[in-house]
């Protein structure tokens, strides 16, 4: 006999009380938005707006720029489901808790999943305003969504992770970026825990295995999309130098801080949309 799986249970209802809302219409594409990102929900057409609060096992979002809410509309002629902001492990969230939304929407149909944020650069040729599409990661949160029985039973326990950034989406995000005259690199991100900012000396250490960007948020999500089956394309935006990474900083190097990732998302608010935009478009 089967014993019961909460963890389903639980992501069948959200997904039953999210498509009771949205009246039919079924989102082809989720769009996860980071610290300081969170504005281009705002420019999706005809909007069903949902809070996390009231969305049956959904936590709700207490980091700073994070609105909390699902934001179902249109974007370039496809209808989207956008997260204006997510959860993250810092706030006190289990791996299965920053999963449940990912799980909620590929149980919507979501296929294709874009998610965001902003990073720290490790790579010393990455500036500030910059992208970065995500070639691969580096878990370094000490935890994995899939980690658990109920999550496992979902589907298939064990799963590749190679290319779990999809080649063609990356492929079709950095030739928008070039279309557009918008900075963007390709690299490995690092996903940590938070939410301390990260020491000189890790940062060096996290150069030394091959990681440009480094940040606190992403990674739980992407390994429960593909576990799911999901397509992945991830673009951060490059917000602040990681401590030690250039010429500021009583550490003798940059010393980051939210104000500076905030303030720096502004400024890059209208070349995000339009990057977003040119790849939602040509999906």
């Amino acid at each position: 006999m089967t014993e019961p799986n909460e963890l389903s249970a639980a992501v069948e209802e959200a997904a039953a009380f999210l498509a009771e809302r949205f009246e039919g219409r079924a989102p082809a594409i989720g769009l996860i938005l980071g610290s300081g990102l969170n504005p281009l929900a705002d420019e999706l057409e005809d909007p069903v707006c949902v809070p996390f609060a009231h969305v049956p096992h959904m936590g709700v979002s207490t980091a700073e720029g994070h609105v909390g809410r699902f934001v179902f509309g249109r974007l370039e002629g496809k209808d989207v489901l956008a997260m204006q902001g997510r959860l993250h492990g810092y706030e006190g969230y289990t791996a299965q808790q920053v999963a449940f939304p990912v799980w909620v929407m590929a149980r919507l149909g979501v296929g294709t999943l874009v998610t965001t944020n902003a990073a720290g650069a490790i790579n010393e040729s990455y500036e500030p305003g910059d992208f970065c599409v995500m070639r691969d990661h580096i878990n370094f949160t000490g935890r994995n969504p899939i980690a658990c029985l109920d999550a496992a039973r979902m589907a298939e326990r064990f799963f590749s992770m190679t290319d779990a950034y999809d080649p063609d989406l990356r492929a079709l995000s950095l030739r928008v970026a070039a279309e557009r005259g918008i900075a963007a690199h390709e690299g490995v991100y690092l996903g940590l825990l938070g939410p301390s900012f990260e020491t000189p000396a890790e940062i060096r250490m996290f150069r030394s295995w091959g990681a440009d960007t480094v940040a606190m948020s992403v990674v739980e999500e992407v390994i429960a999309a593909r576990h799911s089956g999901l397509r992945v394309l991830g673009i951060s935006l490059v917000s602040n130098r990681a401590a030690g990474v250039g010429a500021q900083g009583a550490t003798g190097g940059a010393a980051p801080t939210g104000a500076e990732v905030m303030d720096v998302a502004k400024t890059r608010e209208a070349a995000f949309s339009s990057f977003v935009r040119g790849i939602v478009g040509a999906l």
